[in-house]
């Protein structure tokens, strides 16, 4: 037993010794000048580039968030395709999520998060509410913010921090009411929203352009974003009989809107913005969702520069697609173009290459940002429900 531990322990110190010196011979046969540095894989160092985002992941407003966020994945896929280098270094950009359920407070909470993560940049939030008061978080630590907010307080704060992944609502709501007023010819107009930013926002920008255009407002009511029941509301705008009912909210309350409308009667068509017009806001409403009319930022998916092309590989990974994630891709694409002008990834210096950026994306063949940080060009879509699906009314410049 003695001889055969002495046996086994010096084969084992002989193995050693050779797998030694086979390093050292390996390492005497690396060409002068490309010994690999300290730490470094076999392939070379590669820096770890995060990207920050947060949007409602859980809750009725998840849709809305996980399709932003499949956009910004494909983009990150697309990026790293390229094996990018910054700086003199390869690069890998990685995403960091959380989930700010759509609440202010909540999403105060994770822009600190990912403050605190190190992050490079931030693609979100994703509503109005919660991209406004992390935008003064994002701002104190100078990190670039690209949201999907529309709300035209988020760019108006002073910070050059802030920039818009859409049009906002003061492009948006200034197109739909004369759209409404002369194009589709209701004069009548009766007006509902969430209490929101979004919601409130776009709803106060629709009543300024359509009383411009000579519509009348005859009622202005207002609900929450968790209501589902309208039938108060509505009661009291049916006697003033409106020719339309403008909805500033999500599809979780614009579809039961849409069916208790026809319930009781009212002959006013439905008018809302992009969160109504959704492929979620058809399958919620069902037979009644046919006749309601929506406006979305940007033009029709088979109409964008890169459209077909992104819908295509969007479904073969994600599977359906909301409406947002194409701005996400965007988004992310600019941010990262912008670190490439840079050459660096660190935000003091790409930011300024992110505020005078102009780059072609699948949205739009020119994005570009105003001093505010608001999309200098913005075409919005007005479409309108036909037998269960959205259909495209007319394409209008926001610009």
């Amino acid at each position: 037993m003695y001889y055969s531990t002495l046996r086994t322990l010096g084969l084992a110190v002989t193995a050693a010794l050779a797998i030694v010196a086979c390093g050292k011979k390996a390492d005497q046969a690396q060409p002068a000048g490309q010994s690999a540095p300290a730490g470094a894989s076999a392939a070379g160092d590669v820096e770890v580039v995060k990207l920050g985002f947060a949007g409602p992941l859980t809750g009725p407003q998840a849709h809305y968030g996980t399709d932003m966020k499949n956009g910004i994945l494909l983009a990150v896929d697309d990026a790293n395709a390229q094996n990018p280098e910054i700086g003199g270094k390869k690069v890998k950009f990685e995403l960091i999520s959380e989930d700010d359920q759509a609440d202010p407070k909540t999403g105060a909470q994770m822009a600190q998060r990912l403050v605190d993560a190190k992050v490079n940049g931030i693609i979100g939030h994703f509503n109005s509410g919660t991209s406004i008061p992390a935008s003064k978080i994002y701002s104190d630590a100078g990190l670039p913010q690209i949201a999907m907010a529309t709300a035209p307080t988020y760019t108006q704060q002073g910070f050059k921090t802030t920039f818009r992944a859409m049009t906002s609502d003061t492009q948006q709501g200034g197109v739909m009411g004369p759209f409404v007023v002369n194009k589709l010819g209701f004069k009548k107009i009766a007006i509902i929203d969430d209490r929101t930013a979004y919601g409130q926002g776009l709803a106060d920008e629709f009543e300024k352009s359509a009383k411009a255009a000579g519509g009348q407002i005859v009622k202005r009511e207002f609900t929450n974003d968790k209501a589902t029941d309208f039938t108060a509301i509505l009661t009291a705008i049916k006697g003033a009989q409106p020719d339309a009912i403008f909805y500033g909210g999500a599809d979780a309350q614009s579809a039961p809107l849409a069916k208790q409308l026809k319930r009781l009667g009212l002959k006013a068509t439905l008018v809302s913005g992009e969160m109504t017009r959704t492929p979620t806001f058809l399958q919620l409403a069902g037979a009644e969702a046919d006749g309601v009319i929506a406006s979305l930022a940007g033009l029709p998916m088979d109409k964008m520069p890169g459209g077909k092309d992104f819908e295509t590989r969007f479904k073969a990974k994600f599977g359906a697609m909301e409406l947002y994630s194409p701005y996400a891709y965007d988004a992310t694409m600019t941010m990262i173009a912008a670190m490439k002008k840079a050459n660096s990834v660190d935000p003091v210096k790409y930011l300024p290459e992110l505020a005078k950026i102009e780059s072609q994306g699948v949205t739009s063949a020119k994005i570009a940002y105003d001093e505010k940080g608001d999309l200098k060009a913005g075409d919005i879509t007005v479409y309108k429900v036909e037998k269960g699906q959205w259909t495209v009314l007319e394409t209008v410049s926001g610009s």
